[in-house]
């Protein structure tokens, strides 16, 4: 066999595997994907679990937080996706307007980043995933692999390392604290939720409820902070990102320094005070002691 069509063969299984694999997803567990090999921190935590033994609120909560249309879209929703372009474009808050299908095909085969070529091969994917999976495949797959914190992939693993509990067992509001961090899951901490989190959280818990009905409306999601974004390709942002808040209530002692201008103020008191304590002399009389010896005469 030639050079050249082993080449040629190596590079048709090489575009052949992930349609490949996707078949073979539609119905086995996925015990790895790509963002897992690629993950700074290791060992990586992460167990399957099927649909079944993951908690209703789990499904609702993600599907609040990321991808309010996903039962009614077939991989794209352009109309968020032409808003997020929007924002970004008058500088407001920058959120890409990817949906959970998009980003389970980020997640199982590509690596972090942008660019046009990965967008593209993202978008083919998820054709293919829309294709071949249901709904319900890809939303299990999707908890199944999504990155809940440093190192930390899938619901099960999540739910066990922050609530001490399986993924069948988490109530709403743990549900919703887990599904905020989603965006960027190595910035904001579960265990740790800033006051952007909180607010995020209890904002996905009141949108879970519309859920399987019609989708709540997405601008009424909470801003970020100042100088925060949500980036779905990160991986490596700096985990300095959240001490900010931190910081910020450490600053406030560091003020306490401003009193010793008060400290200055008490020379000039001192000399006040000098000569009250003058008079202290006119204690003298007390020195009535003399007196005493008297009865000794």
């Amino acid at each position: 066999m030639s050079r050249k069509r082993i080449v040629l063969i190596a590079l048709a299984a090489l575009v052949a595997s992930p349609f490949v694999l996707i078949a073979l997803g539609s119905f086995m567990p996925v015990w790895v994907t790509s963002y897992m090999l690629q993950s700074p921190t290791r060992p990586v935590q992460h167990q399957w679990v099927p649909r079944e033994r993951i908690a209703d609120a789990a499904r609702r909560a993600v599907v609040a937080a990321e991808d309010q249309k996903f039962w009614n879209h077939h991989g794209f929703d352009m109309e968020a996706m032409q808003k997020a372009y929007e924002r970004n474009q008058r500088g407001g808050r920058v959120r890409g307007g990817s949906t959970i299908s998009q980003q389970t095909a980020k997640n199982l085969f590509l690596w972090p980043g942008g660019g046009y070529f990965r967008k593209g091969l993202e978008a083919g994917l998820t054709m293919v995933i829309e294709a071949l999976w249901s709904k319900e495949r890809i939303l299990e797959v999707y908890l199944n692999s999504a990155e809940f914190g440093p190192g930390i992939y899938g619901v099960e693993a999540a739910s066990r390392r922050f609530f001490r509990k399986p993924a069948a067992e988490l109530s709403s509001s743990e549900a919703a604290r887990l599904a905020a961090v989603l965006p960027s899951p190595r910035r904001w901490k579960v265990d740790a939720p800033g006051p952007y989190v909180r607010t995020r959280a209890a904002w996905i818990q009141r949108q879970m409820g519309y859920v399987g009905r019609a989708p709540a409306a997405a601008d009424d999601e909470p801003d970020l902070p100042p100088g925060e974004r949500f980036d779905e390709d990160e991986t490596t942002v700096p985990p300095a990102e959240t001490p900010p808040a931190e910081t910020q209530t450490a600053n406030p002692p560091a003020t306490e320094p401003a009193p010793e201008p008060a400290a200055t103020a008490e020379p000039p008191a001192s000399p006040e005070t000098e000569p009250e304590q003058a008079p202290q002399p006119a204690a003298e009389p007390a020195a009535d002691p003399p007196a005493e010896p008297a009865p000794n005469d």
